[in-house]
Protein backbone atom coordinates (compact mmCIF):
# COMPACT_ATOMS: atom_id res chain seq x y z
CA UNK A 1 0.00 0.00 0.00
CA UNK A 2 3.00 2.28 0.32
CA UNK A 3 3.55 3.01 -3.38
CA UNK A 4 2.23 6.07 -5.13
CA UNK A 5 4.21 8.94 -6.59
CA UNK A 6 3.19 8.81 -10.23
CA UNK A 7 3.35 12.45 -10.89
CA UNK A 8 6.27 13.12 -8.63
CA UNK A 9 8.67 10.59 -9.94
CA UNK A 10 8.46 11.22 -13.56
CA UNK A 11 8.22 14.93 -13.64
CA UNK A 12 10.95 15.41 -11.10
CA UNK A 13 13.30 13.27 -12.99
CA UNK A 14 12.37 15.01 -16.17
CA UNK A 15 13.18 18.37 -14.71
CA UNK A 16 16.29 17.72 -12.77
CA UNK A 17 16.40 21.07 -10.95
CA UNK A 18 18.74 20.77 -7.96
CA UNK A 19 18.15 17.07 -7.54
CA UNK A 20 21.11 14.76 -7.02
CA UNK A 21 22.85 13.19 -10.00
CA UNK A 22 22.36 9.66 -8.73
CA UNK A 23 19.10 7.80 -8.34
CA UNK A 24 17.09 8.76 -5.27
CA UNK A 25 14.10 7.02 -3.75
CA UNK A 26 11.06 8.98 -2.56
CA UNK A 27 8.04 7.97 -0.51
CA UNK A 28 4.74 9.82 -0.84
CA UNK A 29 3.95 11.83 2.29
CA UNK A 30 0.53 10.43 3.15
CA UNK A 31 1.19 10.55 6.92
CA UNK A 32 1.31 14.34 6.83
CA UNK A 33 -1.60 14.45 4.36
CA UNK A 34 0.61 16.18 1.78
CA UNK A 35 -0.77 14.10 -1.06
CA UNK A 36 -4.20 13.42 -2.51
CA UNK A 37 -5.96 11.46 -5.23
CA UNK A 38 -9.23 13.09 -6.22
CA UNK A 39 -11.68 12.63 -9.08
CA UNK A 40 -14.71 14.17 -10.72
CA UNK A 41 -17.39 12.90 -13.05
CA UNK A 42 -20.45 14.60 -14.46
CA UNK A 43 -23.71 13.56 -12.86
CA UNK A 44 -26.15 13.05 -15.72
CA UNK A 45 -24.70 16.12 -17.41
CA UNK A 46 -26.20 18.46 -14.78
CA UNK A 47 -23.41 18.85 -12.23
CA UNK A 48 -20.00 17.53 -11.19
CA UNK A 49 -19.68 14.79 -8.59
CA UNK A 50 -16.35 15.09 -6.79
CA UNK A 51 -14.61 12.60 -4.56
CA UNK A 52 -11.34 11.23 -3.30
CA UNK A 53 -9.56 8.08 -2.18
CA UNK A 54 -8.54 8.44 1.44
CA UNK A 55 -6.08 5.53 1.59
CA UNK A 56 -3.23 5.11 -0.87
CA UNK A 57 0.53 4.89 -0.95
CA UNK A 58 3.41 5.00 -3.35
CA UNK A 59 7.05 5.47 -4.13
CA UNK A 60 9.24 6.63 -6.94
CA UNK A 61 12.88 6.51 -7.90
CA UNK A 62 14.69 8.75 -10.34
CA UNK A 63 18.03 10.06 -11.50
CA UNK A 64 17.93 13.69 -12.64
CA UNK A 65 20.64 12.92 -15.20
CA UNK A 66 18.49 10.15 -16.70
CA UNK A 67 14.86 11.18 -16.20
CA UNK A 68 13.70 8.68 -18.80
CA UNK A 69 14.78 5.89 -16.44
CA UNK A 70 12.51 6.98 -13.57
CA UNK A 71 10.02 4.58 -12.05
CA UNK A 72 6.77 5.23 -10.19
CA UNK A 73 4.30 2.91 -8.50
CA UNK A 74 1.03 3.64 -6.69
CA UNK A 75 -1.51 1.52 -4.85
CA UNK A 76 -5.01 2.76 -3.97
CA UNK A 77 -7.41 1.17 -1.49
CA UNK A 78 -10.61 1.31 -3.58
CA UNK A 79 -12.83 0.86 -0.51
CA UNK A 80 -11.56 4.24 0.73
CA UNK A 81 -13.61 6.05 -1.94
CA UNK A 82 -15.22 9.11 -0.34
CA UNK A 83 -17.74 11.47 -1.97
CA UNK A 84 -19.02 12.86 1.33
CA UNK A 85 -22.25 10.83 1.03
CA UNK A 86 -22.39 7.44 2.80
CA UNK A 87 -25.12 5.86 0.66
CA UNK A 88 -23.48 6.92 -2.61
CA UNK A 89 -20.09 5.65 -1.38
CA UNK A 90 -21.71 2.30 -0.54
CA UNK A 91 -23.09 2.17 -4.10
CA UNK A 92 -19.68 3.07 -5.56
CA UNK A 93 -18.16 0.12 -3.66
CA UNK A 94 -20.81 -2.25 -5.08
CA UNK A 95 -20.71 -4.46 -8.19
CA UNK A 96 -22.24 -1.57 -10.20
CA UNK A 97 -18.96 0.36 -9.95
CA UNK A 98 -15.71 -0.55 -8.13
CA UNK A 99 -16.72 -3.95 -6.69
CA UNK A 100 -14.28 -3.39 -3.84
CA UNK A 101 -14.88 -6.75 -2.14
CA UNK A 102 -13.53 -8.47 -5.27
CA UNK A 103 -11.05 -5.78 -6.39
CA UNK A 104 -9.75 -4.07 -3.21
CA UNK A 105 -6.87 -2.27 -4.92
CA UNK A 106 -6.17 -0.14 -7.95
CA UNK A 107 -2.55 0.25 -9.05
CA UNK A 108 -0.42 2.32 -11.37
CA UNK A 109 3.07 1.33 -12.54
CA UNK A 110 4.98 3.63 -14.88
CA UNK A 111 6.41 2.31 -18.14
CA UNK A 112 7.76 5.47 -19.83
CA UNK A 113 8.41 9.14 -19.11
CA UNK A 114 8.49 11.80 -21.79
CA UNK A 115 9.55 15.35 -20.97
CA UNK A 116 7.31 17.75 -22.88
CA UNK A 117 8.39 21.21 -21.71
CA UNK A 118 10.62 22.40 -18.87
CA UNK A 119 8.70 21.31 -15.77
CA UNK A 120 6.12 19.17 -17.62
CA UNK A 121 6.13 15.50 -18.55
CA UNK A 122 3.85 12.73 -19.74
CA UNK A 123 3.94 9.66 -17.53
CA UNK A 124 2.84 6.53 -19.34
CA UNK A 125 1.99 3.44 -17.38
CA UNK A 126 -0.29 0.52 -16.63
CA UNK A 127 -3.37 1.34 -14.56
CA UNK A 128 -5.27 -1.56 -13.04
CA UNK A 129 -8.84 -0.95 -11.85
CA UNK A 130 -11.74 -3.35 -11.38
CA UNK A 131 -9.52 -6.23 -12.48
CA UNK A 132 -8.63 -4.63 -15.82
CA UNK A 133 -5.21 -3.25 -16.77
CA UNK A 134 -4.97 -0.53 -19.42
CA UNK A 135 -2.24 1.86 -20.54
CA UNK A 136 -2.90 5.46 -19.49
CA UNK A 137 -0.97 8.75 -19.68
CA UNK A 138 -0.73 11.24 -16.81
CA UNK A 139 0.04 14.88 -17.64
CA UNK A 140 2.40 15.90 -14.84
CA UNK A 141 3.85 19.22 -13.65
CA UNK A 142 6.60 19.88 -11.11
CA UNK A 143 5.31 22.19 -8.36
CA UNK A 144 8.67 22.51 -6.61
CA UNK A 145 11.48 20.73 -4.80
CA UNK A 146 14.09 21.40 -2.14
CA UNK A 147 15.06 21.06 1.50
CA UNK A 148 12.37 21.02 4.17
CA UNK A 149 12.62 22.58 7.68
CA UNK A 150 13.37 19.17 9.26
CA UNK A 151 16.54 18.42 7.30
CA UNK A 152 14.89 16.36 4.59
CA UNK A 153 14.41 16.89 0.88
CA UNK A 154 11.03 16.95 -0.85
CA UNK A 155 9.60 17.12 -4.34
CA UNK A 156 6.01 18.02 -5.20
CA UNK A 157 4.01 17.39 -8.36
CA UNK A 158 0.54 17.54 -9.78
CA UNK A 159 -0.93 15.34 -12.46
CA UNK A 160 -4.17 14.56 -14.22
CA UNK A 161 -5.63 11.96 -16.53
CA UNK A 162 -9.01 10.89 -17.89
CA UNK A 163 -10.30 7.32 -18.03
CA UNK A 164 -13.40 5.83 -19.62
CA UNK A 165 -15.44 3.68 -17.22
CA UNK A 166 -16.28 1.12 -19.92
CA UNK A 167 -12.54 0.49 -20.45
CA UNK A 168 -12.45 -0.91 -16.90
CA UNK A 169 -15.66 -2.97 -17.15
CA UNK A 170 -17.69 -0.69 -14.89
CA UNK A 171 -21.26 -1.90 -15.39
CA UNK A 172 -23.26 1.19 -14.44
CA UNK A 173 -24.09 3.53 -17.33
CA UNK A 174 -25.25 6.97 -16.24
CA UNK A 175 -25.51 8.31 -19.78
CA UNK A 176 -23.20 9.97 -22.32
CA UNK A 177 -22.13 12.85 -20.07
CA UNK A 178 -20.96 10.47 -17.32
CA UNK A 179 -18.79 7.98 -19.15
CA UNK A 180 -15.39 9.45 -18.30
CA UNK A 181 -13.76 10.20 -14.97
CA UNK A 182 -11.12 12.90 -14.49
CA UNK A 183 -8.46 11.90 -11.95
CA UNK A 184 -6.21 14.45 -10.22
CA UNK A 185 -3.04 13.74 -8.25
CA UNK A 186 -1.26 16.06 -5.87
CA UNK A 187 1.93 14.44 -4.62
CA UNK A 188 4.67 15.44 -2.20
CA UNK A 189 7.47 12.92 -1.89
CA UNK A 190 10.08 12.71 0.86
CA UNK A 191 13.53 11.58 -0.28
CA UNK A 192 14.70 8.48 1.63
Amino acid sequence: MKRLSLTAALVALAIGYSAPLQAADYTIDTKGAHASITFQIQHLGYSWLKGRFNTFGGAFSYDAAKPQDAHVSVTIDTSSVDTNHAERDKHLRSADFLETDKFPEATFVSTKISVTDGNKAKISGDFTLHGVTKAIVIDAVLVGEGKDPWGGYRAGFEGKTVIALKDFNVKMDLGPASREVEIFLSVEGVRQ
